[in-house]
């Protein structure tokens, strides 16, 4: 039930439905324009990511070294960048969705992933956007490291650990 709804049920109408809802809205609560590719731009090769591993769990930097996937514990997801399904990730800013995770390119070579399901109401509607993770249905934003950045998403965002070889992407727990 939405809102404006569920105050409609309880009572409210007219200008009161209208001063309830307004004081509930915070400035930072406020939708934002969501990143929109036209066909040009999304096509594979913009980008390609380096040949570094990554560790998105909680800094999003590139670890120094390389990491052996095949000796990850726990995997969740494995990608493969040549396949056709990830070639938005061969771009930064790009992003796929892929069971109920949504993993992004944040920087070059740098990979990022968090459950597709925000915490604002559980709908799988989170995205990445730019230089952050956007719920589509309420406008709840959240770092890379999945901290709230409105009251939409102060119930923050579950971050997955990524690493990768620049062949193929591992998200793990």
């Amino acid at each position: 039930m939405k809102r404006h709804e569920f105050l409609k049920s309880i009572g409210f109408r007219g200008a009161a439905l209208m001063a309830v809802l307004s004081s509930c809205t915070r400035k930072e609560d406020s939708i934002l324009n969501v990143l929109t590719l036209s066909p040009a731009q999304n096509t594979p090769g913009a980008t390609t990511p380096a040949d570094s591993s990554s560790n998105g769990g909680t800094s999003g930097n590139p670890s120094s070294g390389g990491i052996d996937l095949s000796t990850i514990k726990n995997p969740i997801l494995n990608i493969d960048l040549s396949s056709g399904s990830a070639a938005n990730l061969k771009k930064v800013g790009g992003y796929i969705t892929q069971n109920g995770i949504v993993v992004a390119q944040s920087s070059a070579g740098v990979y990022v992933a968090a459950t597709q399901t925000c915490s604002h109401e559980p709908k799988k509607k989170v995205i990445f956007n730019v230089t952050e993770f956007y719920c589509t249905e309420h406008g709840a934003r959240f770092t890379l490291e999945g901290k709230g950045k409105n009251s939409f998403g102060s119930g923050g965002l579950t971050i997955y650990k990524v690493a990768t070889d620049g062949k193929k992407i591992v998200i793990y727990s």
